[in-house]
């Protein structure tokens, strides 16, 4: 059997299989924007807030490789990936019913309300993961490699989409008019309502792209790989650690740039809340259920918002700038600006302000969404698609579990609860993961004429 190239496919059909993206990232940006809130109405102090959100690093961990491997090795009427996503699009919905509810449940279950939030919210987050890698390895499974950088970039756009609406849906619920105080113990309802609003969204979009995307059967996956069919084989937990022995080399010098840029993120979502609320709102790290906290927390997701908002345009930049200057130049330059944005929220007092850190932030989100996959993708096998993507997610998970571990106590011991210091710490960060890129990542290896391929998909 002769091997083929994959077919081109059209900026629809690249719309098409990624709409359950837009999604996932509602879920997990209203995760983001109100996570630690929940857990400090939940009475949980800023130290612990770190320790709480290790579920999340350590369910992806877990989930993303095993995931990937069952994937790369599913052949079923739905689909390769389709299962997947379905799975973890209804159980991630049941998460953000049960997560902001877990004060009423406790009463339900005679449970403890903190042990009860962060079940819930382990529950959400493997479910994100189960849903979440599957559309990576799609992109790998459906598009030429030269399209790679187009296809993560749409997604990109659409994860901007998404985490703009679940970022600020608390603040436009508090702007129609329903409350954002929360009673002692409990959430307040902008932050109930809004996550029942993402569990539909991500239901919708997610059956959207089952609905309008056919995958390669295994026959279609051989005429492009070797002439030699892939065939179902039992998924074996054990060849995970035979992959991870193997990966390439230059996968092993992104993950050290991963490293440093999720470190970063996780810093930022974890205590931009309490961060402001000290920094700006001139509150004691005790105070977490007065008005002026919530304020904050309705500011964090509005930041975050921002910041999801300036990676939109951005993305669509990515592929023509990275035609000029390159890949790895232009993750780096991405990054730059997002440490830069990061360190910025220190010396930046007015709130109406704190938007201007956000646009450098976009452009890192955009780059750190798109970029290391598309770099990715052209050194990894076809048939291992899912699990490299899942072993991948390794260097993501890592930095946020060390950054769980410590962070909170060197917020608690070295920053005195104050955690803008830490925020600035994250920036440092950032700023290394781009002059790691430069050292650590080789040259682009597109022909010119791959490169224009993209151009023209960009511009359909």
């Amino acid at each position: 059997m002769a091997k083929k190239i994959k077919p081109n496919l059209s900026m629809p059909q690249i719309i098409n299989m990624s709409m359950g993206f837009l999604g996932i990232q509602m879920a997990f940006g209203l995760q983001n924007g109100n996570a630690s809130r929940i857990l400090a109405n939940f009475g949980a102090d800023v130290h612990e807030l770190s320790w709480f959100w290790l579920v999340a690093p350590v369910t992806g961990l877990i989930v993303q490789p095993i995931i990937g491997h069952m994937g790369d090795n599913t052949w079923s009427p739905l689909g390769r990936r389709k299962p997947y996503f379905l799975i973890g699009a209804v159980l991630c919905a049941i998460g953000l019913v049960l997560l902001p509810n877990a004060a009423s449940a406790t009463h339900m279950m005679a449970a403890n309300v903190l042990l009860l939030a962060v079940l819930f919210l382990a529950m959400m987050d493997a479910s994100i993961n189960v849903a979440m890698e599957p559309f990576r390895a799609l992109v790998g499974d459906m598009l030429p490699k030269h399209q790679g950088t187009l296809g993560f970039s749409v997604q990109t756009i659409l994860i901007g989409i998404g985490a703009v609406i679940g970022s600020y849906l608390p603040s436009w619920l508090t702007k129609l008019g329903v409350s954002n105080e929360a009673p002692e113990g409990f959430v307040a309802d902008n932050v109930i309502y809004a996550f029942y609003v993402g569990a539909g969204f991500l239901l919708l979009t997610i059956l959207y792209t089952i609905f309008t995307t056919k995958e390669y059967s295994p026959k279609q996956f051989a005429e492009f790989e070797d002439g030699k069919e892939v065939v179902e084989e039992p998924s074996r937990f054990t060849d995970i650690f035979k992959d991870f022995a193997s990966i390439p080399p230059q996968m092993k010098k992104l993950g050290i740039v991963q490293f440093f840029s999720w470190f970063a993120l996780f810093t930022m979502w974890v205590f931009t809340t309490s961060a402001l609320a000290t920094h700006h709102f001139g509150l004691s790290p005790k105070d977490t259920h007065s008005v002026a906290f919530n304020n904050a927390g309705d500011l964090t997701g509005e930041l975050f918002a921002y910041y999801n908002f300036w990676a939109i345009p951005f993305a669509f930049l990515l592929t023509p700038i990275a035609k000029k200057i390159g890949k790895k130049q232009t993750h780096a330059f991405a990054l730059a600006f997002g440490g830069l944005g990061l360190i910025s929220m220190y010396f930046i007092k007015d709130i109406n302000l704190l938007w201007i850190s956000m646009v450098g932030l976009g452009f890192a989100w955009a780059s750190i969404l798109a970029m290391p996959y598309a770099m990715l993708i052209e050194v990894i096998p076809q048939r291992k698609m899912g699990v490299y993507m899942g072993i991948f997610n390794f260097f993501i998970v890592i930095p946020q579990i060390i950054n769980g571990l410590f962070g909170g106590p060197i917020v608690s011991k070295v920053f005195g609860n104050y955690a803008i210091d830490y925020i600035v710490v994250g920036g440092g960060c950032m700023l290394l993961g781009a002059i790691l890129t430069m050292i650590f990542i080789k040259s682009d290896d597109e022909t010119p004429k791959e490169i224009e391929e993209e151009i023209k998909q960009v511009h359909f």
